[in-house]
């Protein structure tokens, strides 16, 4: 006799990618203020300083580019890094702004990055050396592979899910 097919609600919650991507994400930030102490920076603020590290002088909207993050959401934490003090923005033509890190946002960076350091070493403890290379390889694949499914696609447009529905 053939098996019956699986009720569509009879999936366990916890073989679902998407629950699970999910509390990943949930565990990653809660080890990330663990880490660095969550007045400190949040995990958005600290890409955004990296990212002004290795390319100094970018404009807001190749950092959103560069980080996936979208447009509105880039400027306001880059405001807020400004009125910390940690990066400078400087308005360019068409109302763009260049960004740099300050020297405060230099020091608060190569203080942070140690914790961070620890914190993806602690992440990865519980797994074998080459189970830890697989997991970040198998991450970076998914990431690729669905960038554009993204409302911020790293280096590309926004997408407008709505629009989409709509034609």
């Amino acid at each position: 006799m053939p098996k019956p097919a699986p009720d569509a609600l009879s999936l366990d919650l916890y073989d679902q990618p998407g629950h699970l991507v999910r509390r990943a994400q949930q565990i990653a930030v809660s080890m990330f203020f663990e880490a660095v102490a969550p007045a400190t920076t949040t995990p958005i603020q600290y890409a955004i300083l990296r990212t002004l590290q290795e390319k100094p002088g970018i404009d807001q909207v190749t950092l959103a580019q560069e980080i996936a993050l979208d447009s509105s959401t880039t400027a306001e934490t880059a405001a807020r890094l400004e009125a910390k003090g940690l990066i400078g923005r400087e308005v360019m033509a068409r109302r763009q702004r260049r960004l740099t890190l300050t020297p405060a946002g230099e020091a608060l960076l190569t203080s942070l990055i140690p914790a961070v350091h620890r914190m993806r070493a602690a992440m990865l403890s519980s797994m074998e050396p080459a189970e830890q290379k697989e997991f970040i390889r198998l991450l970076r694949k998914f990431v690729h592979l669905n960038n554009d499914q993204s409302r911020a696609p790293k280096g590309g447009k926004v997408v407008d899910r709505a629009d989409d529905a709509a034609a």
